[in-house]
């Protein structure tokens, strides 16, 4: 391969983070990263991120809980993992290395990309805004010792559906306000029973039932958190608040992060971790 033509293609195709966009199409997600593993079958990075993406959806089409993801980022050098490795094989100039390279570096971006929009897939095929995996609803459920418990927002019901996986007899009142699945047909597809009501009316009619209300991933911009809070305040039973979101980030309200008295448990962050550019966590809110 000629370094110059190298230099060229990395000023084509730099690796750089695309704006956060939802795929196209949920099944031709699934084709594409397809592709792109029989593609880079050379490189065990991207291989490695591929099969954790392929394998999530295979459980979730299962109607399993899937497993914790890396960050499924590529390695911001890794354009010169595949130089070298090229370059170990074909001599400079060689005209199938050259070819070789100008596919891959062609395709690495576009892999890039694919593997930032899997929290879009999982949005739009399974209705899961949070990444909600079989180890972190079991920390959940060690942490609830089974005492009565109220979900907001709940969206299909992933939450809650690994609560009752792991303990049947728990007291579960899941709720949503399904206003989001006129826009979303996966939204009628929950895999647990979801009670359509909107956050405040669900406290309202299951608040002093419980000892604990999880909320996550509250709806960015819109402050129905900082109106949960409150509500949840004035509940005589006090009720603990376990909420899931990026603080200042990409859900919920300014008002809520601002007013919020965010305590972070080591337990429910064991298996909660961060796979792609929004940093997420598990809160216990006063």
């Amino acid at each position: 391969m000629n370094p110059k033509q190298r230099k060229k293609l990395k000023r084509q195709f730099p690796h750089v983070r695309q704006p956060h966009l939802a795929p196209r199409s949920n099944s031709d997600y699934i084709t594409k990263m397809q592709a792109f593993r029989e593609q880079f079958t050379d490189y065990s990075a991207a291989v490695f991120l591929i099969n954790q993406v392929l394998e999530a959806d295979r459980l979730l089409a299962a109607g399993l809980l899937p497993q914790p993801l890396p960050p499924l980022l590529l390695p911001d050098n890794y354009q010169d993992t595949i130089y070298q490795t090229l370059l170990a094989k074909y001599p400079l100039g060689d005209p199938i290395g050259d070819q070789k390279w100008a596919t891959l570096s062609a395709a690495l971006p576009k892999l890039d990309h694919q593997l930032r929009d899997f929290r879009d897939y999982l949005e739009a095929t399974y209705g899961m805004w949070a990444y909600i995996s079989a180890p972190f609803t079991n920390d959940l459920s060690n942490y609830l010792k089974g005492v009565p418990t109220l979900e907001l927002m709940a969206g299909n019901g992933y939450i809650s559906k690994g609560l009752r996986d792991h303990d049947a007899n728990q007291t579960l009142y899941v709720t949503d306000s399904t206003a989001w699945t006129n826009e979303n047909e996966t939204g009628r597809h929950p895999v647990i029973e979801v009670e359509p009501l909107d956050a405040l009316a669900a406290i309202a009619k299951y608040g002093t039932n419980v000892d604990a209300i999880i909320m996550s991933w509250s709806p960015d911009g819109q402050e129905i958190d900082w109106q949960v809070l409150q509500a949840v305040r004035q509940l005589p039973n006090a009720p603990q608040l376990i909420v899931i979101g990026e603080k200042g980030g990409a859900t919920g309200s300014t008002a809520f992060w601002q007013h919020a008295k965010l305590t972070e448990n080591a337990d429910l962050n064991r298996h909660f971790h961060d796979f792609d550019l929004i940093k997420d966590r598990v809160y216990i809110v006063k």
